[in-house]
């Protein structure tokens, strides 16, 4: 929206976007992904801001994507995390990710490491145990 500025000083530029209702918040985000339908376009350590402007957020990211084909899903979270959630079918689950589970969806660690178990992925058995 604002570009480079033209030159403008900053502190120029920031009491106009003040005048106008337009906040930015940078973002320290570790990656941020885009799919397409048959790509996916993965962000590492990417600047990441957030404008808020009449009521809607959009979102900057400045980086050098990496592009991939867009496969099976289950197959990318078995490569991108620890093999030890997926081993066994689910029958062993890291201990580190029952914690992760346990915290977030605020349920004992019993609770967590059984919905690790049945579904073998850190964010279905949170969205699971956050829904009972």
């Amino acid at each position: 929206m604002f570009g480079g500025g033209g030159g403008m000083n900053p502190r120029k530029m920031r009491q106009m976007m003040d005048q106008m209702g337009i906040d930015v918040t940078e973002i320290d985000a570790e990656e941020v992904i885009i799919r397409t339908d048959d790509t996916e376009h993965v962000f590492h350590d990417a600047d990441v801001q957030r404008m808020d402007a009449q009521g809607q957020q959009t979102y900057q990211i400045v980086g050098e994507p990496d592009e991939r084909p867009r496969g099976d899903e289950d197959d990318a979270n078995v490569d991108a995390d620890d093999s030890d959630t997926h081993a066994d079918d689910g029958a062993d689950v890291a201990d580190q990710d029952v914690e992760i589970v346990a915290q977030r969806a605020g349920v004992p660690e019993s609770e967590a490491r059984e919905a690790l178990a049945e579904t073998g992925d850190l964010a279905a058995a949170v969205q699971r145990l956050q829904e009972e």
